[in-house]
């Protein structure tokens, strides 16, 4: 997993959300969904900057924060992990989503859709993805 893991990182350079902020959520995301696993080193700061053409200062701000928040541990020599995961992890990716739903349901609501039609949409797109 160590080797191409930069590679899962992508950035939207035009969105209003920071660079950093969008790192950390994928990190989030991608351990809450098993595909970063506990004890799964991260690139170096320095490879996902050049990977991604970024600072180095915005991936390691990054890292920073989400070592501050427990998702990830620093491990002397080998650089970041993920950390063990601890109890209750559907609740945890429930709330990953949720932003994402309120997004969502704002901009139904100013579209003028109602409930019926905003479910079944939802419905709808979940079944595409499958």
């Amino acid at each position: 997993m160590t080797e191409h893991t930069a590679q899962l990182f992508a950035i939207t350079t035009g969105s209003a959300e920071p660079i950093y902020r969008q790192l950390i959520e994928q990190v989030r995301r991608l351990a809450a969904a098993g595909v970063l696993a506990p004890g799964d080193t991260l690139p170096s700061v320095r490879e996902v900057a050049g990977t991604l053409a970024v600072n180095p200062m915005t991936v390691s701000k990054a890292y920073n924060l989400l070592e501050m928040e427990g998702a990830l541990e620093r491990i002397r020599g080998q650089g970041m992990q993920v950390a063990q995961r601890k109890p209750g992890g559907h609740k945890e990716r429930e709330a990953l989503l949720r932003p994402s739903l309120e997004r969502a349901a704002r901009e139904a609501r100013q579209l003028e859709l109602d409930d019926h039609t905003i479910l079944e949409l939802f419905k709808q797109v979940l079944k595409e993805e499958k």
